[in-house]
C-alpha cells in the first residue's frame, strides 16, 4: 500500500512543530550563554576554578547560524498557524467564530471556572463567630447549589469547547511543510 502524500500540516501536527522549534531553540541558546564566555584560549571559567573548554564539534558560529534558520522556520510556521486560526470557523454557544475567537473565548472561561470554583468553596459553609453569648453568622449571598450548578454548566461549555477546538486542529490544514 502506497502512503498517500499531502501538503502542509494539520493543525495539531504545527503545534507540536511548533514546540519543539521552541526547545530546539532554547538548548541552542543555552550552548550560546556558555560558549560566549569562551576566553582566547578557548577556556571557560566557571563559578569556581574549574576551566571548561568546548568540545571540538561545538562550533559556535555554525550553532548562531542553526539558531537563526530555526528563528526563522518558527516564525514562519507561527505565521502560518495564526492564519489557519484566523481563517478556520467553529460554532459554538449559538455563535460562529474563528479559532482565535475560539481561544480567547476559552481563556476567559478558564477565568471564570477558577472564579467559581472559589465561590462554590465559599457558599460551601457557613462562618460562625461565638460572641457575648450568641452566634454571628456570615454566609454567603449567593447558595451553595446556585454556585455547583453554575460552575457544572460552564465546566460543560469549557469540554464542548475544547472539544470542537480539538477536532478543528485535526481537521484544519496549516500552510507549512514539515521537515
Amino acid at each position: 500500500m502506497e502512503k498517500q502524500q499531502r501538503s502542509g500540516l494539520y493543525l495539531f501536527e504545527a503545534l507540536e512543530l511548533r514546540g519543539e522549534y521552541d526547545s530546539r531553540i532554547v538548548t541552542i541558546k543555552n550552548c550560546l550563554v556558555k560558549g560566549s564566555n569562551v576566553s582566547k584560549r578557548g577556556l571557560l571559567w566557571g563559578d569556581s576554578h574549574i576551566k571548561h573548554r568546548p568540545s571540538k564539534d561545538f562550533d559556535v558560529s555554525d550553532e548562531r547560524a542553526r539558531l537563526r534558520t530555526l528563528e526563522f522556520k518558527r516564525r514562519k510556521l507561527n505565521s502560518a498557524i495564526q492564519k489557519a486560526n484566523y481563517e478556520t470557523q467553529i460554532e459554538f454557544d449559538g455563535q460562529t467564530m474563528n479559532l482565535l475567537e475560539a481561544l480567547d473565548v476559552r481563556k476567559a472561561m478558564k477565568n471564570q471556572l477558577a472564579e467559581l470554583n472559589e465561590q462554590v468553596e465559599a457558599s460551601a459553609f457557613q462562618t460562625v463567630i461565638y460572641k457575648e453569648d450568641r452566634d454571628i453568622i456570615d454566609g454567603s449571598e449567593i447558595s451553595y447549589k446556585e454556585s455547583r450548578d453554575a460552575l457544572d454548566a460552564c465546566r460543560c461549555m469549557f469540554r464542548e469547547l475544547n472539544r470542537k477546538l480539538r477536532i478543528a486542529s485535526f481537521e484544519t490544514q496549516v500552510g507549512f511543510e514539515d521537515e
